[in-house]
């Protein structure tokens, strides 16, 4: 009896133990995972940013819409920028993991801006929609400068 509990016991505790292991995502696909949800930012932002240009015409359904993806979308890459992806091939920066705090600072300017703009995409109001998509692309940019090579 003692043997049999003390055999649950160990498959309990290797099965935790591998569950754990299997749990853990791999550098690689981490890295593939914030580039794909920085695809997508740059999908819905795009028009956004044509609209606030005048390079195409303003449609408050479109703006509704992808403020309401980019309010999600900006607060998602973050987790992904783990230190074990600092010698995975991207145009991630050394500056994220030396400047942690500022990179954080960063990404939480960005989430805050995006969410305003989700905000300020209910009201109708043009010109302060305009206005937000500016501080979005201001925000955005910020990172970019600071924390991702040039192409």
């Amino acid at each position: 009896m003692r043997s049999s509990a003390l055999a649950v016991l160990l498959a309990v505790s290797l099965g935790a133990g591998t569950g754990a292991a299997l749990a853990q995502v791999k550098p690689e696909l981490m890295v593939k995972q914030r580039q794909s949800v920085m695809t997508l930012q740059g999908k819905y932002f795009g028009p956004l940013a044509a609209m606030a240009q005048g390079k195409a015409p303003y449609n408050a359904d479109i703006v509704k819409r992808n403020a309401a993806f980019l309010d999600n979308l900006t607060r998602m890459p973050w987790d992904a920028f783990d230190p074990a992806t600092k010698d995975v091939k991207s145009n991630a920066l050394p500056a994220i993991w030396e400047q942690q705090d500022k990179f954080k600072e960063a990404a939480s300017r960005l989430e805050n801006e995006a969410h305003k703009l989700y905000q300020v995409s209910q009201s109708g109001d043009e010109s302060a929609v305009k206005t937000q998509i500016g501080a979005v692309g201001k925000a955005c940019g910020g990172c970019h400068d600071n924390f991702r090579q040039k192409q």
